[in-house]
């Protein structure tokens, strides 16, 4: 295990009712005037924004909206709010929404105190200061209701990608499984599919005797192994759904990663494909993954081996891939790139921008190392 140091102070606020707890907490963590950040249709139609307003009323807490996020996360949107909090002097900002809302909010939030252009943090900046993030969280997917992380898409060449920092890191999270209740079966599927892929990308690791984290991760994985299907089934299981957000949760605030070498190859070969067809991510993952995964298993046979008996009750690191993938599709996952409409012809361009994209010199590096022609055959076994 290698030297770390973990550090995650957001206040988690979870179960039934306690969106009514934003105003509150709001001004706990000494908020005075809100952007209220979200994406629209759902948040509105449910009336869960007007429910976070009157907690704000309640509160004394002033507020503007600025709604209008959508999946992949948009730079011109980020430029929008950040304008709009100078303008309104706005003091916190709350995400209420899944992944796409907490990264634009924390987008925002850092580029209000930056005196340049906040695409700078997406390009390998640490984000040390950010105004005050609080989320109310609608889908169990991202994990960015407990992280330090951030992923955009900038409109000018269309590139994905991510900013870290503790200066984002949320005050609270508002967590109440009831408010993804009514998702539909296939973003719920992305969701479990993001949970699964944050949880495999800190598992493919070259750091030796990380036992507890391993143990952490794989008890996660037979979490969602087992709850997601339920949820599927049944949209009002409650318990199940509360099961599958504190896992979405625990995956990825890195308490599972500390220790440790991480992968998020995946990722960023994932993020070329939301950014090109503009694809929910989890859907771009369960394309990825399993190609990805069988391209590098020889590189650690036997961590491949480890999780495929632990998790998926298999012997061979070949089944232990399969059965992820035959458990994606089971949930309603795609498995091949043409069904996020893509095409082999595209492949060139999906490996420039993901190898030379934003001063990239050729490759990316994880578990291992993949140059322009590993990418390249990544992509066709996606095909």
């Amino acid at each position: 295990m290698e030297n770390f140091t973990f550090y995650s102070p957001t206040k988690f606020v979870f179960g039934k009712g306690t969106e009514s707890e934003a105003g509150k907490l709001v001004k706990a963590f000494g908020g005075s005037k809100v952007l209220i950040h979200y994406g629209g249709g759902s948040v509105v139609r449910s009336g869960l924004l007007d429910r976070v307003k009157a907690s704000l009323d309640e509160a004394g807490i002033a507020y503007v909206e600025l709604g209008g996020v959508k999946p992949n996360p948009r730079s011109g949107l980020v430029y929008e709010g950040i304008d709009l909090c100078k303008k309104e002097g706005v003091d916190f900002v709350l995400a209420v929404g899944g992944g796409s809302s907490i990264d634009s909010s924390k987008a925002i939030a850092a580029g209000v105190v930056y005196d340049g252009d906040f695409w700078d943090f997406y390009c390998g900046k640490p984000i040390e200061k950010a105004l005050p993030v609080g989320t109310v969280l609608t889908i169990a997917a991202a994990g960015s209701e407990g992280s330090g992380d951030s992923v955009i898409t900038k409109e000018e060449g269309m590139y994905k990608r991510g900013a870290s920092g503790e200066g984002i890191r949320p005050k609270f999270s508002i967590l109440n499984p009831e408010l993804t209740q009514t998702l539909p079966p296939y973003q719920t599927a992305c969701g479990i599919t993001d949970i699964m892929a944050h949880l495999y990308e800190r598992y493919l690791t070259n750091s030796k005797d990380v036992e507890v984290t391993d143990r952490l991760i794989e008890a996660l994985l037979i979490t969602m192994k087992n709850e997601g299907p339920k949820v599927i089934a049944d949209p009002d299981d409650y318990q199940a759904r509360a099961n599958i957000m504190w896992a979405g949760t625990m995956a990825h605030t890195n308490s599972c990663g500390v220790g440790r070498s991480q992968d998020w190859n995946s990722h960023n070969i994932e993020h070329e494909l939301s950014a090109l067809y503009d694809c929910a991510h989890g859907a771009g993952l369960a394309v990825t993954m399993p190609a990805v995964f069988k391209y590098v298993k020889d590189h650690d046979i036997d961590r491949f081996t480890q999780v495929a008996q632990r998790v998926w009750d298999v012997e061979t690191a070949e089944e232990g891939i399969d059965a992820f993938r035959d458990f994606l599709i089971s949930i309603g996952m795609p498995s091949t790139l043409g069904e996020l409409g893509g095409k082999k012809e595209d492949i060139p361009v999906l490996v420039k921008n993901l190898c030379y994209g934003d001063g990239r010199t050729g490759s990316i590096s994880g578990f291992v190392t993949l140059d322009e022609n590993d990418c390249a055959k990544i992509y066709e076994m996606m095909l």
